[in-house]
């Protein structure tokens, strides 16, 4: 018996309106919660086949081709509810790969139709396939996504259906039309993204044979990007520890005055976040500005030499000790051990650390090892600026910071990479896993950052599914907080207008270090935020360098504790 045009209207009008308000909400509410995504992803997949069911084409190849299309979309839907275990992989593989088979699909379908209705099918099935390719490619795929895409092809189909499929008009192609190119924009971008992360060359690849002995020079090549006219330069590839036992290979820069004479004071830089894959090495990528190091050229005009690593890990074959104490300061110390071996430098004994933010940590660390771990580097003094040395309280208020999941995933990513205690799924809600991964593989400077730093920005809730201040991942925080004498004068600046480091949890690591018995010049900066601290105009980098000069000359430093 025939369906009854008033019902087959109703029918109609009711999916149609079901899936744009379904993907309506996907496309624009930024889902936290995996459990839900699940089933509004469920339910739009069997909206999807109702959509493609509830007006059927009179010709049999058409009818056929549209109950195809349905069949996909209920295989999906049954997919994800027997597939839940997986988690979101499941959730973007099974997207994917229905949007791609339904694409391919409608663009079957468009080849038996006609004018108007052609262009409107193909225009469909290619904004399916561009947005299936998408979400099986793109290396940003995150929950997020996933609902945008599908929620985009979602208020598509619906409103196709309302429009009734012999009644497409201009508006119908228009619109399909728009949705296609968006989804090609949006593929040739992620490809586009990925493609201009930063890569390391040959240069980082170990040697065939690597000495045991850390501190070793292994490789060394001229170097000229982003190089004063009046310096030299070269990176280095050299042997390091990530802790007893642990060998590893680092990357550095050495960059010295052309005009000099005598043995050069060095300044050993330790470079704050870049990121803690392969590619964010400053020596990768840009040199001193991705590592916030402002004062080449009052390095330079002073006579000192330059030695800047990079760390394991970065450049390099991982892991990267983000913020894990032993890798990142035996790293400092093995970089000026290798420096010195590089004789066109004329790097001398003198050795003042220098470090910010990550590298304020890393500072620290190589204050503390030094006399045990390399005697043989005398360190003059140790400036720790806006250290990352909180590390629990840090961790704590991340969630408070603009962007701070980006930090946040780049520490439990390298926690977990570095301790069998640790697991990512322990800590992390299982629908920002993706998330974590993904940033964590990119670098902050590179441009496809962006599109993690919209994602984490969308997130109404933090990452966090067990408090970080507890188990295994506060034990070991607690673990990397730099507690050990550091002997050479030290020195801790701070801004006080510093969200990400900020001052009351610098105040309290001061506190404890100095009711230790740590003598410490402390200084404190108006104004001065995270990275401002350490511009070239900062009123703390003239204190810096006073404070340096003071150090090489062989002067007492100043304890603020007493």
């Amino acid at each position: 018996m025939a369906i009854p045009p008033a019902v087959l209207l109703a029918a109609r009008t009711t999916t149609a309106l079901v899936l744009v308000a379904l993907g309506a909400v996907l496309a624009v509410r930024p889902f936290t919660s995996l459990a839900v995504l699940l089933l509004l992803l469920v339910v739009g997949l069997v909206v999807l086949a109702a959509g493609e069911l509830v007006d059927l084409p009179d010709d049999p190849v058409h009818r056929r081709l549209a109950q195809a299309r349905a069949a996909v979309a209920v295989l999906a839907a049954a997919v994800l509810v027997l597939w839940t275990g997986a988690g979101i992989a499941a959730v973007v593989v099974v997207v994917g790969a229905g949007l791609l088979g339904h694409g391919v699909l409608e663009l079957w379908t468009a080849r038996r139709l006609h004018a108007t209705e052609r262009w409107s099918a193909a225009l469909g099935g290619i904004a399916s396939v561009a947005l299936g390719l998408l979400a099986l490619t793109w290396p940003d795929v995150s929950v997020v996504l996933v609902g945008v895409l599908f929620g985009v092809r979602l208020v598509l189909l619906g409103a196709r259906v309302l429009t009734g499929r012999r009644r497409r008009e201009r508006r119908s192609v228009a619109g399909s039309a728009l949705v296609a190119a968006l989804a090609l924009a949006l593929l040739v971008l992620g490809l586009t993204l990925d493609r201009a992360a930063p890569r390391p060359d040959a240069f980082y690849s170990a040697p065939a044979s690597v000495p045991s002995e850390p501190g070793r020079l292994l490789r060394s090549e001229p170097f000229t990007r982003d190089i004063p006219d009046g310096a030299q330069a070269w990176r280095i590839l050299y042997t390091t520890t990530l802790d007893d036992g642990v060998p590893a290979l680092a990357s550095a820069l050495v960059v010295v005055p052309r005009e000099r004479s005598g043995p050069l004071p060095v300044v050993a830089w330790a470079h704050g976040t870049t990121g803690a894959a392969r590619g964010c090495a400053p020596t990768v990528g840009e040199p001193f500005e991705s590592g916030a190091f402002y004062a080449l050229d009052d390095v330079l005009d002073r006579g000192w030499g330059l030695v800047a690593t990079d760390y394991p890990g970065l450049g390099t074959a991982g892991p990267h000790p983000y913020l894990i104490g032993q890798g990142e300061g035996r790293s400092v110390l093995d970089a000026t051990r290798a420096a010195r071996e590089l004789t066109a430098a004329g790097l001398g004994e003198q050795t003042v650390v220098w470090g910010h933010s990550q590298g304020g940590h890393a500072a620290l660390w190589a204050g503390a090892l030094a006399p045990s771990y390399a005697p043989d580097v005398r360190l003059d003094g140790v400036a720790a600026l806006a250290p990352a040395a909180n590390l629990p309280a840090l961790v704590d208020s991340l969630d408070e910071v603009t962007g701070g999941e980006i930090f946040a995933s780049y520490v439990i990513d390298a926690y977990a990479r570095a301790y069998d205690d640790i697991r990512l799924a322990d800590y992390v809600r299982p629908a920002a896993r993706p998330i974590v991964r993904e940033t964590a593989a990119r670098c902050l400077g590179e441009p496809s950052m962006l599109v993690s730093v919209a994602t984490v920005l969308s997130l109404d809730k933090p990452i966090w599914s067990r408090d970080p201040g507890a188990g295994p991942f506060a034990v070991r925080l607690r673990e990397n907080v730099p507690t050990g004498p550091v002997t050479a004068p030290l020195l801790l600046a701070q801004g006080a207008a510093d969200e990400l480091v900020t001052p009351a949890a610098q105040d309290a690591y001061v506190a404890d270090r100095c009711a230790d018995g740590q003598p410490i010049d402390h200084r404190t900066y108006p104004g001065r935020d995270h990275v401002g601290l350490v511009e070239a105009d900062s009123p703390a980098i003239a204190d810096l360098l006073t404070w340096t000069e003071e150090r090489f000359a062989g002067q007492p430093g100043r304890d603020t504790c007493s």
